[in-house]
């Protein structure tokens, strides 16, 4: 693969690793403030498992002392473009240093495995609302019961 495809695939894994972030931080905030507000959208079954889901993936990797697999993606493309340090422009270089800190992984594994609780706990203080599919009765039992109680 040419090298600057790999350097616009390394800033594409690099916008998605920040949305990602952005989701997951905005879920533990907004969840919480969204109940005490009584906004209704905040307990929607899919976006709050999706968010169950992200933060899971999360604290696991940091449970197996594994980097994200976004950030080594990422890593690998630039590599392979012959990247090394920071040679992006200047916004790609802050969101980087935002992102990526220079501290030891057993810390992130606790924050990462804290705010996994929290955002199971969240579950439960702030329940989803879920549609249960109910079964719907087949048309003998329709056409039983229309008729139950009839006399011939």
């Amino acid at each position: 693969m040419p090298a600057l495809l790999d350097l616009q695939l390394a800033h594409l894994v690099l916008a998605v690793h920040l949305g990602v972030i952005v989701f997951n931080v905005a879920g533990l905030i907004v969840v919480p403030l969204g109940a005490w507000r009584r906004w209704r959208w905040v307990r929607g079954c899919v976006w709050r498992a999706a968010h169950l889901l992200s933060m899971a993936v999360v604290a696991a990797q940091a449970a197996l002392g594994r980097a994200c697999f976004l950030t080594l993606w990422q890593s690998a493309l630039m590599q392979d473009a012959g990247q090394r340090g920071y040679t992006a422009g200047l916004i790609q270089t802050w969101i980087d240093h935002l992102i990526f800190w220079n501290l030891p992984l057993a810390l992130f594994t606790v924050i990462y495995l804290a705010v996994g609780a929290y955002t199971l706990a969240l579950w439960w203080w702030v329940p989803p609302r879920c549609r249960r599919v109910r079964a719907q009765p087949s048309s003998k039992a329709n056409a039983a019961s229309s008729t139950s109680g009839q006399s011939p």
